[in-house]
């Protein structure tokens, strides 16, 4: 897998993905784009939802919808690496089984997260879910 990194002025960066795909950055506190710190919480979300979604569908539960909110803390020193991160999963479905949803987020960071296991050599990730109804 490759990709590019292109300065476009100030603190604005293009990432290019090998697919093509563009993303902006700004390390100036994400004024115009989230900033590389806030990608890598994206990315872990995107990763984690994309597991967690496909192992429900296999289950055969009625997922409607899932939506993953990251809370993540950075040490105050420099580099201003993360130390915790916590995934708050909220699935929406009808029928959808506690324990199905369960073993789904666990599959997803202990197995096949990529972005988490990377992750997990130093930041403590952290996670849990609800379960609503569909409105």
């Amino acid at each position: 897998m490759k990709a590019q990194v292109k300065w476009v002025g100030e603190e604005m960066f293009m990432g290019i993905s090998e697919s093509g795909h563009t993303v902006v950055m700004d390390a100036n506190a994400g004024k115009l784009g989230p900033s590389p710190m806030e990608n890598v919480l994206l990315s872990l979300g995107g990763c984690s939802s994309v597991d967690v979604v496909s192992i429900l569908q296999k289950a055969r539960q009625d997922v409607q919808d899932c939506v993953v909110e990251l809370d993540g803390t950075r040490v105050d020193t420099v580099p201003r690496l993360f130390s915790d991160i916590h995934l708050h999963f909220v699935i929406t479905g009808n029928d959808v089984s506690e324990k199905h949803v369960e073993r789904a987020v666990a599959l997803s960071a202990d197995k096949y997260c990529s972005v988490a296991l990377m992750l997990n050599k130093g930041v403590s990730i952290t996670h849990d879910f609800e379960i609503k109804k569909p409105a």
